[in-house]
């Protein structure tokens, strides 16, 4: 005894040691501002703090903004696993690319001391460089439209957290810096109706709209320079003796958008309307000018190589000008009633303009007259132009960063959704044997191959590949949530743990604490398989008096109570200390952790070669935290004899978990629901009353058997 008490010393001490290497992190910004500020901005001189909310910082070289420094807490809070947020601090350059990326705080039990700081590193950095536009997706699988980063190995779904605290609180600082507009108040171009014909003359499109109309006089021309330099100066000549002159006629000027079918193939006929859609690239438009008058729109100045200085467009404050590459001349129009005229044109609105044919625009026509050898005055002239809504439609607008982003749960679930089956047909599986256990106990070699299965299933598919042990900090988690602010969407983030968890708590109803501990633990697994194996090769087991067994059994109750009262201060230091559980260097790190873990969590392993589940029996906070909702067990499904501890202790000697008393009584708080008890209950070579009643019934039949054979003989004599 003495010396196994110094061996399990030695282990508590080595453990403690290592504990001294865990840390969460929470960085102090403020410790060297200005250069760590840098790192994001090296070409900064200064950095201003914002008085309005959300408080960034603006990094300037000299008077030139270069872009923003901010925490990710002031603009979003995302719960991670922890059910705490992560804090990154960003920098973003004014065109929206990400300059910087740091974690400052988390609460994530997984990386308070089971990942290195260099990994969180190494993840976040992947997102400088990346645009605030970018749709970036965690995990391999290549999407249209994504881009992939790299995951933390054992961390999925906290990257998954940082991924979208990044996405959503870039997104939100572009929108409010201007850098980017929210998709929900954009307008998205409209687009025209191609297979919408309708015949019309020229009265009709002048009725609807379709055509507009800039009419101007030369007195109307004249009011317009009064007051300048160029008041009374005559630009154009009139020859007054011509009868088709009307010498107060500026112009007259109309114009038209071609693309729409009515319009331009009612114009244009269906040959030339044909041939100049051809001409047109994508998001091209094309507009008529048809004009009679004094003036000519196109005039007479222009060169090749040139700008039209005599019109242009405007839409939304952006001014459309056109070159000679765009100007196409019009020769034959067929629309009818039309008038004729005398100067006729087609411009091409080249794509890069982001011209909006559903949005209003006015034509501009500039006007100059010259006041002296190199000086001139100009003044305009606006016709405005409506598209009518019949020739368009405008899509919906794309949804926003956040509306376009399903909740996160929902995402994990999906990419995950071939283990939650796998785990859904598992759990049914041994809800169906557990139901019908009275029936399968009595085939035990049958049962004892099943629970071998699912006990490798328990180790490799649950622990090793999901995951999905369950853990302490489980609990300490509900609870504050409880306790403070509770959301099931933190509870939501691992589907596979979540969906453990919910089956805990049915069978905890059903059976009590022994479903988890016996069957769904993927550390207490290993330590029974070693168990079995060790047994297989005959080696001898070592147990505690049971004086001294049932002390020890106070162990794992204390240690939860210990736990439960630090995290009512801290919940991280609950968390680091909830690493006297070995499940994360065993089962989620591979045992790829500092050495002080790994001999912790392998020692704990080796001493069940000697002693089943030492671990959890004695030390497990987790199976003490399922005792107390297991007190409201709706039933007892494990059976018991009055014979059962007086005389009998087959039962109690054979559990090697001891959790069966001297008098017979199963103890629930204790019990892994092996189900050994029971094929020993219903197995007449092994249970005493039932050895009783089997060699009645034997002799009996022996008896019987005699009388038969005897009375055979008599009638063969």
């Amino acid at each position: 005894m003495n010396q196994n008490s110094r061996y399990f010393s030695t282990l508590l001490i080595l453990f403690l040691i290592s504990l001294t290497n865990a840390f969460a992190i929470d960085f102090d910004i403020d410790a060297d501002r200005h250069a760590l500020f840098s790192q994001y901005f090296p070409q900064a001189n200064s950095f201003k703090p914002s008085e309005d909310k959300p408080h960034v910082f603006a990094a300037y070289k000299n008077d030139e903004l270069l872009g923003y420094i901010f925490q990710t807490s002031e603009l979003v809070s995302i719960p991670a696993y922890s059910g705490k947020p992560v804090d990154i601090l960003l920098g973003l350059d004014v065109n929206g690319v990400m300059t910087g990326a740091k974690v400052t705080e988390h609460h994530e039990p997984i990386l308070l001391v089971g990942i290195p700081e260099s990994s969180l590193d190494t993840f976040v950095k992947q997102y400088i460089g990346k645009s605030v536009t970018d749709h970036i997706k965690v995990g391999s699988g290549k999407q249209k439209g994504y881009v992939n980063i790299d995951a933390i190995t054992g961390a999925t779904v906290t990257a998954m957290v940082i991924n979208q605290t990044i996405s959503r609180a870039n997104h939100k600082l572009a929108m409010a810096k201007g850098i980017i507009k929210d998709a929900s108040e954009q307008i998205m171009p409209a687009e025209i109706i191609m297979d919408k014909f309708e015949k019309a003359d020229w009265p009709t499109l002048m009725g609807d709209g379709s055509i507009r109309n800039l009419h101007l006089t030369v007195t109307d021309v004249d009011k317009a320079f009064e007051g300048t330099e160029a008041e009374g100066v005559k630009d154009i000549g009139c020859d007054a003796e011509d009868e088709d002159t009307d010498c107060n006629e500026f112009i007259d000027l109309y114009y038209t958008l071609l693309n729409v079918p009515t319009i331009g193939r009612n114009l244009l006929g269906d040959d030339q309307y044909d041939w100049l859609m051809k001409e047109l690239k994508p998001g091209d438009y094309a507009v008529a000018l048809m004009a009679n008058g004094l003036f000519s729109f196109r005039g007479n100045g222009f060169v090749r190589g040139g700008i039209f200085d005599r019109i242009q467009l405007q839409q939304s404050g952006n001014i459309i000008t056109f070159r000679d590459l765009d100007y196409f001349r019009l020769n034959d129009v067929y629309a009818e009633n039309m008038p004729e005229f005398s100067e006729m044109a087609i411009f091409i609105i080249r794509a890069a303009n982001d011209f909006d044919p559903g949005s209003p625009w006015q034509l501009e026509l500039l006007v100059r007259r010259q006041t002296g050898p190199l000086s001139s005055v100009f003044t305009s002239f606006f016709g405005d132009y409506q598209l009518p809504e019949k020739y368009f439609t405008r899509p919906a607008p794309p949804p926003s960063a956040e509306m376009e982003e399903q909740p996160l749960w929902v995402s994990i679930w999906l990419q995950r959704k071939v283990e939650i089956i796998i785990l859904v047909i598992a759990l049914i599986t041994l809800t169906t044997v557990l139901m019908f256990q009275d029936f399968l106990v009595k085939f035990p070699v049958i049962l004892e191959r099943f629970r071998l299965g699912f006990t490798l299933f328990t180790i490799f598919f649950i622990g090793y590949y999901t995951l999905a042990q369950l853990s302490v900090v489980n609990v300490l988690t509900f609870v504050q949530a409880l306790m403070h602010e509770f959301r099931w969407q933190t509870f939501l983030m691992d589907p596979l743990i979540f969906i453990i968890w919910a089956y805990v708590a049915m069978s905890l109803l059903l059976w009590g604490r022994g479903i988890f501990c016996g069957w769904l633990c993927p550390y207490g697994a290993m330590q029974e398989l070693i168990n079995k194996i060790a047994r297989h090769f005959k080696v001898r087991q070592w147990e505690f008096p049971d004086a001294v067994h049932e002390r020890l059994w106070a162990l794992k109750y204390m240690i939860l109570l210990g736990l439960f009262a630090v995290s009512l201060q801290s919940l991280s230091q609950a968390e680091r200390l909830a690493e006297i559980e070995p499940f994360k260097t065993a089962i989620t790190l591979h045992f790829v952790r500092d050495w002080g873990y790994v001999v912790y969590a392998a020692g704990l392993l080796l001493i069940s070669i000697i002693n089943r589940k030492f671990y959890c029996k004695y030390l497990c906070p987790l199976g003490a935290a399922l005792v107390i909702p297991g007190k409201w067990q709706l039933f007892n499904w494990l059976k018991r004899r009055k014979e059962c501890g007086k005389p009998c202790q087959i039962c109690a000697n054979e559990c090697e978990i001891r959790a069966i008393d001297k008098n017979g009584v199963i103890n629930t708080n204790e019990c892994h629901y092996c189900l050994d008890c029971q094929i020993t209950y219903f197995d007449d070579h092994k249970c005493p009353p039932l050895i009783k009643k089997r060699k009645k019934r034997e002799k009996a039949s022996a008896f019987v058997s005699k009388e038969i054979q005897q009375k055979l003989e008599a009638a063969k004599a």
